[in-house]
């Protein structure tokens, strides 16, 4: 490009719940001026309208049938992503423990992810500035181009204290039980399980304060900008 512009660089960093993904990847795209995507408030977005629509949860056919209904859309400034279903505002009632007890069962469905995938890549696509894009699939599945795979990984006992800091007066023990139940479901689903890419540079968070992470995928995401 002129003038020695950096190439647009498209990051995908992929992994389990409570690696610190979210913290990591807004916060590296806010200091690169990149654009930032959180894919797994999309799927909790339709999880939401599926809730709220009163879809039965426990019938892959029924949430297949409306998977193309709902308009979700993700605002990918680092500062304040936004997501909105049907023009409405739903980050607040997406992170819900209602909502969140069932997003694995309506992202396993093949066609709610087909859905989702398609949106992921039309926006990871239309960047200009390049962009930081966080889930459980990117670098397998939904960008397998990507410039640089990040696989953020942390021993499930970091991962629950994490979840219950975030998640207030919630019990440790139990927020570990569920985060095994998760990866388990995620990683064994048959469209697009939770898992590592090839060529991803793995990082291990488990003894890593949040800043020690940022500053260690910045210089990965630097790297690779400077070697284009």
């Amino acid at each position: 490009m002129e003038n020695g512009a950096a190439k647009p660089v498209i990051v995908a960093i992929d992994g389990p719940s409570g690696t610190g993904k979210s913290s990591t990847s807004k916060a590296v795209a806010g200091q690169l001026g990149l654009s930032y995507l959180d894919t797994g408030a999309q799927y909790r977005a339709i999880t939401w309208w599926m809730v709220n629509n009163g879809i039965d949860l426990t019938d892959p056919t029924a949430i297949a049938a409306v998977a193309g209904k709902p308009e979700i859309v993700s605002g990918t400034d680092p500062v304040n992503p936004t997501i909105t279903v049907d023009g409405v505002d739903v980050a607040g009632p997406i992170r819900t423990q209602d909502v969140t007890s069932k997003v694995s069962a309506v992202s396993a469905v093949p066609e709610v992810r087909e859905r989702i995938t398609e949106l992921q890549r039309s926006l990871a696509s239309a960047t200009e500035v390049g962009i930081v894009v966080e889930g459980r699939d990117i670098g397998t599945t939904v960008l397998p181009d990507a410039d640089l795979k990040i696989f953020l990984t942390a021993s499930p006992e970091a991962r629950a204290a994490r979840r219950s800091g975030e998640l207030k007066g919630v019990d440790v023990n139990a927020t570990r039980e569920a985060l095994i139940k998760r990866d388990a479901a995620d990683s064994s689903r048959k469209t697009s399980p939770l898992a590592k890419a090839d060529d991803a540079v793995e990082v291990d968070t488990t003894e890593l304060t949040l800043a020690q992470v940022i500053e260690c995928v910045v210089t990965l995401v630097e790297e690779k900008r400077a070697g284009k």
